[in-house]
């Protein structure tokens, strides 16, 4: 049934002209804390635990503003005041750092040694946050990008940079442009210098950076001016609504098709000329511009709503308003409806919430992922509500396989999050738990994130779960229980930090420590299935690292279960050991159960990582890491270190005599020494050289030392990775094969395939000269 909207319109002149705006309307019914400090970092900012990145964002610039030195200058404490609240703001801005410091308190963080240096007053007043206090702008992190721009709505975001003199020339006109384009398309910003990982891997290079998204085609880069008129042409061309032309122009085409985008989904928006039409117009008694509405089963005689308005934003609210809401469910049609088909449910408590009429654009939204929506009210059908445990207003997607298949949302209570959660809840398997369907005695293992909806990285981690459990299908199931719910069943397996993830596998409970990421939880179920890291024993440990084989080397972490450090370091010893994995060895000694071995092993501070070096005269040979960082990454650099180069240095004699004329595969890293890049390649370069060792020969030449080796090898940037295989006769350039990686796996097997590519091709070579 279709409902209408008219829209009439008079022009001052001698003839009257009468227009009629017609609108048809389609109704579719389509981490908790449990180390607290004197200086609690939270209260530092004057923030709560369950503040938003933005919130904590803006309270570290008011503080800012109000505390820096440069407004402070006769004030000699004022540079440590102002080193608190900075090491305060970037603990808490950092997803991974805040979970640690929530976990264990500031014994978490001593590997992470910032928040020594900060900027001028002028930066916290004028570069950072720019958009942060603008409403038509939202301000999107990597929390919630993919969730905005995968919503199915339209976006435009800016990403940006906050040095950036061209971000901040851009910034007025964006503000207006967003008011302009309000309700019409989302506007966004991305601050490319708290968010440089989400920056990079939507390969954003140049600031600012202006893109089109929408879910189903690739981002749409803007080219154009920079003024609101450019913008704002280029926008409308994403807004795909169509106008109905009954007759004759009324509102301007413009201000037709931003109303028609703003009821996408839900109404045709076409206009009507009454000079054209006057009998038809004088019907309804219309002597002034009007708008009609024409709700379902009205007639041209009956059920017409007049709204005397020509703005687009009161058509757009008088019309949400007047539309039908959500199909009701009750306990009679619950168990029916839910039993086969997916359906996005709102519980509501009786009240009537701000922002209602928008949950009205979720049929339309969420149509083509055959998703139904729906509603229940929680007052009339309390014992319902109660059974699912749900006390206040929420949403929940069932997965339609059963009234206990459901998973119910904790993001943020706007439309684009909604609509993102549902289709992403739709396709995974994570269910939310209550008693009855806590996995007990199961045969199948289960994974569950014990958690706390008013914690952030618990509501980081829930779309990671989500990813996590599509890859593990089949393998390991997904649950999630709310420990302000269900505290019961939380203590009794001891929860004492949010968010707590646990792997049961029958009677085997293991806790899992890393990042919030999916990567990150795939990493610890195949840790689980193949570890990576041996668990000593005083015999294994004897046996495997004091009489080690000749040419066998061991990483060994001395731990206290205890131990925040050892804690926060146990997810990155484990990937350091995947990233070493038949290079070096790696194991692990638990001091509190084999106390008298670390005692003699001479222990004395946890954690405690000792390189045992492989054999040699000098006896039983091992170094210990006395570095600030313990991330995989700088242990393995430090490892790889500490061992004799697999790599050799080249002269530009030994590049011409071993590379160009030799008889050997060689892959050659050009540096330059001062080069940063260069550096951190190095260990890499070096696990490389190991795992290619015995079939390609790996090479370093110093660019600063020999610039006309590395002129006639064609380099201009460094570190530049090169292969140079033997094709069985002399090569007749130096310029070599480019390697488009700087990690040891990839460029391994680039290696290895173009090993096997020109395999056959010497083998022909050597069949010719037999011949010859």
């Amino acid at each position: 049934m279709e409902s209408t909207l008219f829209n009439a319109h008079f022009r001052s002149s001698n003839q009257r002209h009468l227009n009629m705006k017609v609108i048809y309307l389609f109704v579719v019914i389509c981490l908790t804390v449990v180390v607290y400090t004197d200086e609690d970092y939270y209260k530092r900012l004057g923030v709560s635990r369950e503040a938003s990145t933005r919130e904590i964002r803006q309270a570290f610039k008011k503080l800012a503003l109000k505390m820096h030195p440069d407004k402070n200058p006769n004030d000699e404490e004022a540079h440590d005041r102002f080193l608190k609240i900075n090491r305060a703001y970037e603990v808490l801005k950092d997803e991974d750092l805040r979970k640690k410091y929530d976990k264990y308190g500031e014994k978490g963080l001593e590997d992470n040694h910032e928040g020594g240096r900060y900027e001028s007053w002028n930066f916290y007043r004028y570069d950072f946050g720019i958009y942060d206090d603008d409403h038509e702008i939202i301000t999107l992190d990597r929390g919630d990008f993919d969730a905005a721009v995968n919503s199915g709505e339209l976006w435009f975001v800016n990403f940006y940079f906050p040095r950036c003199s061209h971000c901040h020339d851009l910034a007025p006109t964006w503000r207006e442009f967003a008011k302009e384009m309000d309700g019409v398309i989302r506007i966004g910003a991305v601050n490319c210098g708290d968010n440089r990982m989400l920056c990079r891997s939507n390969g954003i290079n140049s600031y600012p950076s202006l893109y089109i998204y929408k879910a189903g085609m690739n981002p749409e880069k803007y080219f154009g001016d920079r003024t609101k008129k450019s913008l704002q042409d280029f926008a409308m061309q994403f807004v795909k609504s169509k106008v109905t032309e009954l007759w004759a122009d009324c509102l301007g085409s413009e201000t037709r098709l931003k109303l028609a985008g703003m009821l996408e989904g839900l109404v045709n928006v076409g206009w009507m000329d009454c000079s054209m039409q006057a009998q038809l117009c004088d019907s309804f008694d219309v002597t002034s511009s009007t708008t009609a509405y024409f709700p379902p089963g009205a007639t041209l005689k009956d059920g017409v709503l007049f709204l005397n308005t020509l703005d687009r934003m009161e058509i757009y609210t008088e019309v949400m308003q007047h539309l039908p809401d959500l199909e009701e469910l009750t306990r009679e049609t619950f168990k029916e409806k839910l039993a086969h088909h997916r359906w996005l449910l709102r519980f509501t408590f009786g009240e009537k919430e701000s922002g209602t009429h928008e949950y009205k654009k979720l049929n339309a939204l969420l149509k083509k992922d055959n998703i139904q929506v729906g509603r229940i009210d929680c007052q009339s059908e309390s014992d319902l509500c109660n059974s699912l445990y749900i006390h206040h207003p929420s949403i929940a997607v069932f997965k339609g396989t059963g009234i206990n298949h459901f998973e119910i949302h904790h993001g943020k209570n706007i439309l684009y999050n909604i609509v993102a959660f549902a289709k992403d809840s739709a396709s995974a398997h994570v269910t939310t738990l209550g008693p009855e369907t806590f996995p007990n005695k199961e045969k199948e293992p289960w994974l569950v994130d014990f958690f706390a909806p008013w914690c952030p990285p618990c509501r980081a981690l829930l779309p990671e779960l989500r990813k996590a459990s599509k890859h593990l299908f089949g393998k390991l199931k997904f649950g999630t229980l709310d420990c302000t719910i269900h505290t019961e069943l939380c203590s009794m397996y001891n929860i004492q930090a949010y968010p707590t993830t646990v792997i049961f596998n029958q009677s085997s409970i293991h806790e899992y420590e890393g990042h919030h990421s999916a990567d990150g939880i795939l990493e610890f179920i195949e840790d689980l299935v193949n570890p990576s890291v041996v668990t000593f024993n005083p015999e294994t440990f004897d046996e495997l690292v004091k009489n080690r084989k000749l040419g066998e080397s061991w990483l060994v972490d001395f731990y206290a279960p205890w131990c925040g450090p050892c804690q926060a370091l146990l997810p990155e010893w484990k990937r350091m050991a995947r990233l070493l994995s038949g290079i070096i060895n790696v194991g692990s000694v638990d001091c509190q159960k084999y106390q008298s071995l670390c005692q003699r092993e001479s222990v004395r501070a946890y954690p405690e990582i000792r390189f045992y070096l492989p054999k040699s005269k000098n006896g039983d040979d091992y170094h210990s890491y006395n570095g600030w960082h313990r991330d995989a990454h700088s242990l393995k650099a430090w490892a790889l270190g500490t061992l004799p180069r697999a790599s050799v240095d080249l002269t530009p004699a030994d590049f011409n005599k071993k590379v160009l004329n030799g008889d050997d595969h060689w892959v050659i890293d050009f540096y330059a020494p001062w080069c940063g890049p260069c550096q951190n390649f190095a260990p890499e370069f070096e696990l490389l050289a190991r795992s290619v060792k015995g079939r390609v020969k790996a090479g370093k030449v110093d660019c600063q030392a020999y610039p006309q080796t590395c002129q006639g090898a064609g380099i201009k940037a460094y570190p530049t990775v090169k292969m140079y295989p033997h094709l069985g006769e002399k090569k007749k350039s130096a310029e070599g094969e480019y390697i488009n990686s700087r990690e040891a796996t990839v460029i391994a097997n680039l290696l290895n395939m173009r090993l096997k590519q020109i395999s056959p091709q010497l083998q022909d070579q050597s069949k010719l000269k037999d011949e010859l």
